[in-house]
């Protein structure tokens, strides 16, 4: 690194920050027309620039590129040593990505791709783009190749930045083929979706294609696509939704400071995701989220990988993923802290909020649809089912094989599913109903806000009951839990089969 860049290091407050690399120019450009060759010109540039970030470096490191007149093509390539590190140490992790001629600002228009550390090159034409990345014009001005220093080893992280211009007619780009909003569909009825995946996109291994198929293996009649800091994937499934299979579009929006979901914005919505917790910045970019028509969706928000822990809070989110994958002790502790939340809701009748479970699917063997939220709606149709799942009318299920209906009756003849408030006196009794499929040796469990006050193995029947009142039970939801798979030994209890949002008991308070 050059002493001015270091200069310019030492000048950003936080490491939050950005730093700018010196430019990088190229001597050709092209006649007036445009074409390749012409006034004598070469076919391609190539320029590399090498530099060396120490600990502590800023979360994003710019390197400016002045793109000429008759660029048909921009591709770049970049590398960067992985010194051996202490035990406990974190070693180099580099990613990157690119914004065109209109700017880095943030949430601004010139977004042009993020590859995180998937891909170790990628290339822009008007034709096409490396998955990731966005096909457009590479029109003249300054570009900049964006590397994101995710972790720096102490002996710091050299990098080599290798970028070509490859000169020619420009060409068309094709008009992207977003999926449809609605399908046919069962009308009102219960739809199961798994609405966190990735594919070659982003870091998955699987196509679109492969991806769509696994989802109508799992038994899904809807998903959302959602790979890391890019849109690229929106036009990616033409032919691959169907009367009875629904596609919708987000992001995962990959910060410093946690994942969210953007569930189900608009095609071709960009959320930016240049910004942690200390910089104020999230409101802004969770309105985006909702004036796109998505939900703001808190993604794994206790997870151990560097920078998925949640520390935005939870007054922006619509939902939250209390279960990513395979079931593990993470897992857990975001859903003892989402039920934490539900007993501040509970006795004024407050906005409270719902839970749902993803997959997170990358490759195999990992399992698209384990596991699958379940929702109650209108209609096949993004409209429908984000209302069902800000509304809370839903479950989560380890799979398809798992069905399942829960509801509490009292009063007169007043009865209440999941994700409603059954407005009875506080000394009526109230009868709480489940009823499970699939879920052969599991146990079922009745949660309320003092915690779980019943428990019984699922008998042959499925059918379960439970009797309380509203003044000893706030809110009642559900759990159906495979055993422990070491006996219990460990206090940790069993895998999910199966777990509803709450139902409210009681009439609201003024």
């Amino acid at each position: 690194m050059h002493r001015r860049e270091m200069l310019r290091l030492a000048a950003v407050a936080g490491a939050a920050g950005v730093l700018t690399l010196d430019g990088v120019t190229f001597a050709h450009a092209d006649g007036p027309d445009g074409a390749e060759g012409a006034s004598g010109g070469p076919a391609s540039e190539t320029r590399k620039v090498t530099g060396r970030l120490p600990t502590g470096a800023p979360d994003f490191v710019h390197l400016p590129v002045e793109v000429p007149r008759g660029v048909r093509e921009i591709a770049v390539s970049y590398t960067y040593d992985r010194p051996a590190v202490p035990a406990g140490v974190q070693g180099n992790a580099c990613d990157i990505g690119i914004f065109d001629e209109r700017g880095t600002e943030l949430g601004g228009p010139g977004f042009r791709g993020w590859s995180g550390g998937a891909r170790t090159e990628f290339a822009i034409s008007a034709e096409r783009a490396t998955p990731g990345y966005l096909a457009g014009p590479v029109r003249p001005g300054t570009w900049h190749v964006v590397l994101g220093p995710y972790t720096v080893a102490p002996q710091g992280l050299a990098y080599e930045v290798t970028v070509t211009l490859r000169y020619g007619p420009p060409g068309l780009t094709p008009a992207p083929v977003y999926p449809p909003q609605r399908a046919k569909g069962r009308g009102r009825a219960w739809y199961r979706g798994d609405n966190h995946l990735h594919s070659v996109h982003s870091d998955g291994k699987r196509t679109p294609a492969e991806v769509a198929a696994a989802a109508r293996a799992a038994g899904l009649d809807w998903i959302t696509t959602t790979e890391h800091n890019t849109t690229s994937s929106h036009g990616a499934w033409e032919g691959l939704w169907a009367d009875d299979f629904l596609i919708l579009t987000g992001e995962e929006v990959t910060t410093r400071n946690g994942h969210v979901v953007a569930l189900g914005t608009d095609p071709g919505v960009f959320v930016d995701w240049r910004y942690r917790a200390r910089d104020n910045a999230f409101g802004r970019f969770s309105r985006r989220i909702r004036q796109a028509g998505g939900l703001v969706v808190p993604a794994h928000p206790h997870a151990t990988c560097v920078g998925c822990n949640w520390k935005f809070g939870f007054n922006e989110a619509d939902a939250v993923e209390v279960w990513n994958g395979p079931y593990t002790p993470d897992d857990e502790i975001a859903l003892a802290e989402w039920d934490n939340t539900l007993v501040a809701a509970a006795r004024r009748g407050r906005p409270w909020l719902p839970a749902i479970g993803n997959s997170d699917a990358h490759r195999e063997p990992q399992v698209v649809g384990h596991p699958q939220t379940v929702v109650l709606a209108e209609e096949l149709s993004r409209t429908a089912l984000l209302a069902g799942i800000r509304a809370g009318r839903c479950w989560i299920a380890e799979s398809s094989a798992v069905g399942l209906s829960f509801s509490a009756s009292g009063g007169r003849g007043a009865h209440a599913g999941i994700g409603e408030r059954l407005r009875v006196d506080r000394d009526a009794p109230v009868t709480v109903r489940l009823d499970v499929t699939g879920a052969a040796g599991c146990s079922a469990s009745f949660v309320t806000d003092q915690g779980r006050l019943f428990t019984t193995p699922v008998p042959a029947d499925g059918k379960v009951q439970w009797r309380t009142t509203a003044s000893y039970a706030a809110y009642v939801r559900a759990e159906v839990r495979h055993p422990p798979a070491d006996g219990g030994s460990s206090g940790m209890p069993g895998p999910f089969a199966a777990l509803t949002n709450p139902v409210f008991l009681g009439r609201e308070e003024a």
